[in-house]
């Protein structure tokens, strides 16, 4: 077991999962990510080894075919997968998010037409909430789905950032609605968009480009989603009541951020491990380097801040799970994670020096990697104001 990121407290049965998932990235996702990150290859046969691990079903509940685990021990999971290559991660990401909105606010027929299809991976998930002009101004939506006279919806928008574009085929969208009360809050819905894998017009009116080229998030594709008049039966509206969209996507977010979380805290363990391995390795003027002040010190403040970020990430998904509104702590866990993931990584790059620019070395893969942790499900910025509102409400004075 690794000296950094033990977690105390945890079950014989989390503690198996933790160590059947470590095995697994050590043996199966470590060895290849260089060469399918390389070639931005979609992991097929990793996808099929998470799959009989049972990932895909972590939090899903027995009774619908998964494990029933908490947020915590998914969150665990998800560190040790982003340390062997976060572009895996980002696969199970969407997909747990969608089946946590379905576990939270789907009507028992919607739980039972997909959560068992989820849990074995036959169904995929992807959550699309942005637009080309809609970021984190969530208010901004202009997806729009129209009631028609039938009672079923048309819906037509663009919809952007939608990670499993192309391999989903469950995607929980966000449209206006005009359906709810006068607060643009309460007038967006969402819904179940059923479509086949692959791009192209994957579904009636529903059409998926081609993947978005990065900068790194290499392998998971990345794409646009184009809904042109495409017809809905009320039935697919999340929780079967229009204007609660918006109460649901946050509710995913929020326990995204801790994904993300996680995420990030597995790139800075890498990042760490990487640094600490090669400062032992090279050697300048006679002495390891690790052995130069200015090199130990660096790795001490690494090893420190992956610390932090994991402590605070079990944190806020250990809140979680004891049903709490945990937003504040969230956002914390996802800003402190991400931004110390970047100093970390980047850290183990300035230890790695003129080898760290190669492509040969794996740390040139998180360097491109870890930049979309500072963006992802809201910018540090974003999890700033979050943080500071709750605050001021909590310490108002009277």
């Amino acid at each position: 077991m690794p000296q950094l990121c033990q977690t105390e407290g945890l079950t014989e049965d989390q503690t198996e999962i933790l160590k059947a998932v470590r095995t697994f990235v050590n043996e199966q996702i470590i060895p290849v990510a260089q060469e399918l990150e390389h070639a931005d290859e979609y992991p097929t046969e990793i996808i099929e080894g998470l799959k009989e691990l049972g990932v895909f079903g972590l939090m899903i509940p027995e009774e619908y075919g998964g494990l029933g685990e908490s947020l915590l021990t998914y969150a665990l999971c998800v560190e040790e997968i982003a340390r062997g290559w976060m572009s895996v991660s980002g696969v199970i990401n969407t997909h747990f998010i969608v089946a946590y909105m379905l576990m939270q606010h789907g009507t028992e027929e919607q739980k039972q037409k997909y959560l068992p299809r989820m849990a074995a991976g036959e169904v995929r998930g992807a959550f699309s909430m942005s637009e080309p002009g809609l970021g984190s101004d969530v208010s901004a939506v202009s997806t729009k789905a129209t009631r028609l006279e039938d009672g079923s919806y048309s819906i037509t928008g663009q919809k952007m950032w939608l990670t499993n574009g192309g391999t989903s085929t469950l995607v929980a969208l966000l449209t206006k609605t005009d359906e709810g009360a006068d607060s643009v809050y309460k007038n967006m819905t969402t819904f179940l968009v059923e479509k086949e894998a692959g791009f192209g017009e994957t579904a009636q009116g529903v059409t998926v480009p081609g993947k978005i080229d990065k900068m790194g998030y290499k392998g998971v594709e990345t794409t646009e989603l184009i809904l042109e008049d495409h017809r809905i039966a009320a039935d697919q509206i999340l929780g079967g009541e229009p204007g609660k969209g918006f109460f649901h996507m946050m509710d995913g977010v929020e326990v995204g951020r801790v994904n993300v979380a996680a995420r990030a805290c597995g790139l800075a363990w890498r990042g760490f491990e990487l640094g600490i391995a090669y400062a032992q390795q090279r050697k300048t003027f006679g002495k390891r380097i690790a052995d130069h002040q200015a090199v130990l010190f660096r790795i001490a403040e690494m090893a420190t801040k992956v610390e932090t970020a994991h402590t605070m990430m079990v944190r806020a998904a250990r809140l979680k799970d004891t049903g709490r509104r945990m937003d504040v702590e969230a956002g914390m866990a996802k800003m402190v994670a991400s931004e110390y993931a970047n100093e970390v990584v980047e850290d183990s790059f300035r230890i790695h020096g003129g080898y760290g620019y190669s492509k040969e070395y794996e740390i040139e893969r998180l360097m491109r990697e870890v930049k979309f942790m500072l963006i992802g499900e809201g910018t540090s910025d974003i999890q700033k104001m979050i943080i500071g509102r709750s605050l001021l409400k909590e310490y108002q004075q009277r």
